[in-house]
């Protein structure tokens, strides 16, 4: 019998599996899990391992902490950042977050608190957001003389409008939690008690569901949302008609119509 693969364990991250989950949790509580290099490489190494482990169906990232999910990025690295070093660390921080939006297995955000800037551009890359009440969300970096460089520019707009996007940027106001809701920025809003439990009830329906079928519908939306519908139908078609040759498909259809529960064997 083989021993259970070992947990990796980070500086800034408390990372755990548990029930086909992995559950990556900023920790950095004293400067409200601000992003600096270092947290952005850890990031890239817990997901890239739930990435290639078989056992791991999805993730869940939080904060630690009541106050921050991540306020943003750490100001004090960022404010001695020249030029050069900035459009390097924008790039390696929208690396980190394609590997999560591109993972292809399910991620929730489950937003404790604040969520800005660096913070709100990481809960979008997820596949979906649910917050507690006390969250708040924005992009304030042109408060700071900068813009959102960890795609806010480009993922916003997608979510929620080009304009409702804009005035987020432009102006650098913060929305609360239902405001966030309202705009399509999040799926749902929670009581605090009720954040992880919510997030975990989530991805057990996604995991009932035939695994491969799940990963490429992930692809399906993602790759559609980077080109033309027409492309997109595309895409969709060539997708379904490799699901159509899965034993899942063949489990799926034979238990619908026997009327009992599927059994799925990710083949």
């Amino acid at each position: 019998m083989n021993a259970p693969a070992s947990v990796p364990t980070f500086e800034n991250l408390l990372y755990e599996k548990r029930d086909r989950i992995a559950y990556v949790t900023l920790n950095r509580p004293k400067v409200l899990n601000a992003l600096n290099t270092p947290t952005w490489t850890d990031l890239h190494a817990a997901f890239s391992d739930a990435q290639a482990d078989p056992s791991i169906l999805g993730v869940i990232l939080t904060g630690a902490g009541d106050k921050a999910f991540i306020a943003g990025a750490d100001i004090s690295e960022l404010a001695h950042v020249a030029a050069f070093e900035a459009e390097k660390a924008s790039r390696h921080g929208q690396e980190v977050l394609e590997l999560i939006e591109t993972l292809g297995k399910p991620v929730v955000a489950a937003v404790n608190g604040f969520a800005l800037g660096g913070g709100c551009e990481t809960a979008m890359a997820c596949t979906m957001r649910i917050a507690v009440e006390t969250a708040r969300f924005g992009q304030p970096e042109v408060k700071l003389g900068l813009l959102p460089g960890g795609g806010g520019t480009q993922r916003l707009p997608r979510l929620i409008g080009k304009g409702r996007a804009l005035q987020l940027i432009l102006t650098g106001e913060t929305i609360d939690a239902r405001e966030a809701w309202r705009v399509g920025l999040i799926n749902e809003v929670v009581a605090a008690a009720d954040l992880i439990p919510r997030a975990e009830a989530i991805l057990r329906q996604i995991f009932a569901n035939a695994p491969i079928a799940v990963r490429y519908s992930l692809e399906a939306v993602n790759g559609g949302m980077q080109t033309s519908q027409a492309q997109g139908l595309l895409l969709e078609a060539s997708l379904f008609g490799l699901c159509a040759a899965t034993e899942d498909k063949a489990e799926g259809t034979t238990a619908f119509l026997a009327k009992r529960p599927p059994s799925f064997q990710g083949r």
